[in-house]
């Protein structure tokens, strides 16, 4: 796994020679691409430059261990070696996780849809707090969130929502929310104090560029209308919200957030794309299922991947057996926990399925 290593380290080399070079600088597009390769190679070369480092220092130390006769400088370069070997592990985990074939989606923006499920307005309720529980998390990492459409209920619940996440390698973090997400909670029109129990489903779709993505402008048909809901100033008296309609599919796109009627058929055109290309996604997953089902994060939307149990206060993950008790912090955005989980979960299938097949 580590013999093309070295040619790695060369290519990286001859990048950071040509990032020198005033001729690639004064050419905007293709300094752009050598900085992005350049920060792709970065954590794989400080790792195999530190696992070499381990290498020569337990030789060295082997070899000056042979010779000596003072003690106390024996016993240092017994630390010394300690010391290297302990890394070397590590570090080889490392190497093989970021030798890892990369999903080409990971440094995309990423498109979040969130729909109400079983439990009527408790559903909408509980889907309204998942949006918040995302746009707090989004928030704490400085990462934008743009809403393309939002179906508000009149008690503060979202019959579903969909915003748009512009941050690079937002997919690569939040593809692990895709699914069902079960809440378990006393509602508070439950005078006997039963426990309910309503879902939301949550879609996460990398955000696909013109060039990913053909449409045929025969296929679609372009409403405007105004703009329904909780508006503000404007928003309700102009003929600004647009509905697309894809007739090869099928798929509806409502968008109404914006004052402009062009902002608005921008992130409705966007929307659209994203749910093309994530069809072409699964279809091509689907055709690998055996893989798909061994990975977190790329299962089918209807599986059941979390439960919120409020009387307990517990959040459990089923895909990876991870409880945790502190809902009330998960519920305000603090998330990383559960998905570092999800992240190394995977990482650990798809080592051991790329060792089964070595």
């Amino acid at each position: 796994m580590f013999e093309n290593l070295e040619d790695v380290l060369l290519k990286y080399e001859d990048i950071n020679n040509l990032l020198a070079s005033p001729d690639i600088t004064s050419d905007q597009d293709r300094f752009r691409k050598l900085m992005k390769e350049q920060s792709d190679l970065t954590p794989l070369v400080e790792a195999y430059t530190a696992y070499k480092k381990a290498n020569r220092d337990i030789e060295d130390s082997l070899a000056m261990l042979e010779g000596e006769t003072d003690e106390d400088m024996k016993e240092m370069l017994k630390e010394e070696l300690a010391g290297a070997k302990e890394k070397l592990p590590e570090l080889e985990e490392r190497i093989k996780i970021l030798l890892l074939p990369k999903d080409p989606n990971d440094d995309k923006n990423v498109i979040v849809e969130i729909r109400a499920g079983a439990g009527g307005d408790e559903a909408a309720l509980f889907a309204a707090e998942l949006y918040r529980m995302y746009a707090h998390y989004c928030e704490a990492r400085r990462w934008k969130i743009e809403v393309i459409n939002a179906d508000e209920t009149g008690i503060g619940g979202m019959k579903e929502i969909q915003f748009m996440v512009n941050a690079q390698g937002a997919y690569s973090v939040l593809k692990y929310e895709s699914g069902v997400h079960r809440v378990q909670r006393v509602p508070e029109t439950e005078s006997g104090g039963r426990i309910h129990t309503s879902t939301a489903s949550v879609a996460v779709i990398p955000e696909a560029e013109d060039v990913e993505v053909e449409i045929d402008e025969k296929d679609i048909r372009i409403d405007v209308m105004r703009a329904s809901g909780n508006g503000g100033q404007c928003v309700n008296t102009t003929d600004s919200a647009v509905r697309l309609t894809h007739y090869p599919t099928g798929i509806v796109i409502y968008s109404q957030t914006e004052k402009s009627q062009i902002q608005n058929k921008e992130k409705a055109f966007a929307l659209l794309r994203a749910k093309l290309y994530d069809l072409e996604q699964q279809k091509a997953h689907d055709a690998e299922a055996d893989a798909r089902r061994s990975q977190i994060g790329t299962g089918d939307r209807s599986e059941k991947i979390r439960t919120y149990n409020f009387p307990q206060g517990r959040v459990t993950d089923h895909r990876i057996g991870l409880t945790l008790y502190k809902l009330d912090k998960i519920m305000d955005g603090d998330i990383q926990e559960i998905i570092d989980a999800c992240i190394a979960a995977d990482q650990a299938a798809k080592l051991s399925k790329l060792e089964e097949s070595a």
